[in-house]
């Protein structure tokens, strides 16, 4: 059986586990609040209505590609590509290539900086595999001018993060909503993961500063990560409602 993700790969590693996942997830909805290309997300108004469900439906699909059979996850990027083709027609415009690039772009920034903050620095090669998934991805919906290598990509990331995010009305309606969707206490825990791992263009654009304590938690977290207690903190993250797709994010290999 064919995997599009080898079974020994680290980035099942990254993205079987619901604390890493949190993580990424934090990252996306600080990047996604400062991309110039939000309209589009904004245009079929999902995003706005429930940011947490969006994310969530990114995140979704993103393991679904990772812990499929090739032809499973070849069919859900083809799916990808499908609405988002929908989304172009609807709208009469293309979606700008450079879009795509930055989505497929901070899937692999995040996926890299969650897990290790969480868990452990990845070598060389376990970071080229973590793009090549995500390159693979990219070249199966068709996105054009990916980079060749982990060391190339970081090239253009920075390239990226220098050119295609600001601070915008779009960041401040978004940020209102996930404190909305959040609560108080849920979205002041957001922003302290968020100053853990995102970049520092990201960080200065949203003026989140470098104070967090989560990494005096870190500790404790490690240690205590296969105890229910675990399990109560991941649910106390995210409201009620979404407590079995976070539960489900830990994936069991069957």
């Amino acid at each position: 059986m064919e995997y599009f993700v080898a079974q020994r790969s680290v980035v099942r590693e990254i993205w079987g586990k619901a604390d890493t996942v949190l993580f990424i997830f934090a990252g996306a909805a600080a990047e996604f609040a400062l991309n110039k290309a939000v309209d589009w997300l904004y245009f079929t108004g999902k995003l706005p209505a429930d940011p947490l469900a969006r994310l969530f439906s990114t995140v979704d699909y993103a393991r679904q590609i990772v812990f499929a059979e090739r032809v499973a996850a070849e069919r859900a990027i083809d799916t990808i590509a499908a609405i988002h083709g929908a989304v172009e027609a609807k709208r009469g415009m293309a979606i700008p290539a450079w879009a795509y690039r930055d989505v497929l772009f901070l899937l692999i920034d995040y996926s890299i900086r969650a897990f290790e903050a969480l868990e452990r620095p990845l070598s060389l090669p376990e970071k080229e595999e973590v793009f090549q998934v995500f390159c693979q991805v990219g070249q199966r919906m068709g996105v054009p001018d990916l980079p060749a290598s982990h060391a190339a990509w970081l090239v253009v990331r920075q390239q990226h993060l220098d050119q295609n995010l600001i601070h915008s009305h779009y960041t401040t309606d978004l940020y209102r909503q996930y404190r909305r969707h959040l609560g108080a206490l849920r979205y002041s825990l957001l922003l302290q993961a968020q100053r853990l791992v995102v970049p520092a263009p990201v960080r200065k654009l949203l003026k989140l500063g470098h104070r967090t304590w989560l990494p005096l938690l870190l500790p404790f977290y490690r240690r205590t990560q296969h105890l229910a207690v675990n399990k109560w903190a991941k649910i106390g993250l995210l409201p009620t409602e979404y407590k079995d797709r976070i539960l489900a994010l830990d994936y069991q290999p069957s």
